[in-house]
């Protein structure tokens, strides 16, 4: 088993940046690739980025791309999320996930293992 902790949400205006961690411990595999989805309030969850086992290769939504970065820290098993020029639609409670699929995978049934995730509000 893998348990995935999220923290960093929280409320930031328009324009802001927050900066998402999520802790693994158990039994980690850090050759699982690392996820961060999202689902706001009334809509599906929703890939957000990914990241390879080595964090060479990252894959983006469009709706993020050159306003967030995936990063990983295996020696800390820690995965982060940097997100910059936050929007009032970024609003929603974010996810990391992990499982033995490539880190481009969209699908939520594709991971074996979730976080409880972290609520970020974005104020317009």
């Amino acid at each position: 088993q893998v348990q995935l902790v999220e923290s960093g949400g929280g409320l930031v205006q328009a324009g802001g940046s927050l900066r998402l961690s999520c802790a693994a411990s158990g039994r980690i595999v850090s050759y699982y690739a690392m996820v961060w989805f999202r689902q706001a309030p009334g809509k599906e969850r929703e890939f957000v980025a990914g990241i390879s086992w080595g964090g060479a290769n990252k894959h983006y939504d469009d709706s993020v791309k050159g306003r967030f970065t995936i990063s990983r820290d295996n020696a800390k098993n820690t995965t982060y999320l940097q997100m910059n020029s936050l929007k009032a639609e970024d609003t929603a409670i974010y996810y990391c996930a992990t499982g033995l699929t490539s880190w481009t995978n969209r699908r939520p049934n594709a991971y074996d293992y979730w976080g409880q995730g972290t609520q970020v509000t974005v104020s317009s």
